[in-house]
């Protein structure tokens, strides 16, 4: 059994049913009928909240016990979520096939796989799409609220700043705030959010 599906097989949401406090913050420019992929969803909880938007999402992740607690959730909620098992590392991403991709503490994915999700990211989306990402600072680890342990699967904003160059960096900002998302995430945070646009 998967370290993830492990961690959602109780009943209870690890991180809760609320969508993350930065993705709810970005709700003026999100618009009913854009197409979204929701990366690494989990147990839905962010993509059943962009669903209720009006958006058309997928949401993907490697767990299926993550996946049918979403399919829950949407049901719960009274909306309609495309859903889709894979592991993100072999996926096929398409190209220019989404106006927003949203990347929510996808933090398991060491350097050279972070490289290529974020390579495929960026192929994925359509000229003119968005990019919500959150994830935790290398201070997290003084924290221990959420999160990897390991370093260098954390974010700065020099390494997110490199990274998407090549997108229109609308917004980056590190802050230190209290998080409140199940017993998953829970406590003061060392955060850093990026709203990027493709050219």
């Amino acid at each position: 059994m998967s370290i993830w599906n492990e961690r959602f097989a109780g009943e209870e949401y690890l991180f809760g049913t609320e969508p993350n406090t930065f993705l709810r913050s970005q709700q003026a420019l999100l618009k009913p009928g854009m197409s979204c992929l929701a990366v690494a969803d989990g147990e839905g909880r962010n993509g059943v909240w962009l669903a209720e938007q009006g958006l058309d999402v997928l949401s993907v992740d490697s767990s299926p016990i993550g996946l049918e607690k979403a399919r829950r959730l949407a049901q719960q909620r009274g909306v309609m979520l495309q859903i889709e098992q894979a592991d993100l590392a072999g996926w096929t991403w398409g190209e220019a096939r989404f106006d927003v991709v949203v990347a929510i503490f996808i933090q398991f994915a060491p350097p050279g796989m972070r490289e290529t999700l974020f390579t495929q990211i960026k192929a994925c989306l359509k000229p003119g799409g968005l990019l919500l990402l959150q994830g935790y600072t290398p201070r997290q680890l003084e924290y221990k609220t959420g999160g990897p342990s390991q370093i260098e699967n954390l974010y700065t904003e020099p390494m997110l700043c490199a990274a998407f160059a090549d997108m229109e960096i609308v917004q980056l900002h590190e802050h230190d705030e209290v998080i409140r998302e199940g017993a998953g995430h829970s406590g003061m945070s060392a955060l850093i959010d990026l709203v990027a646009r493709k050219r």
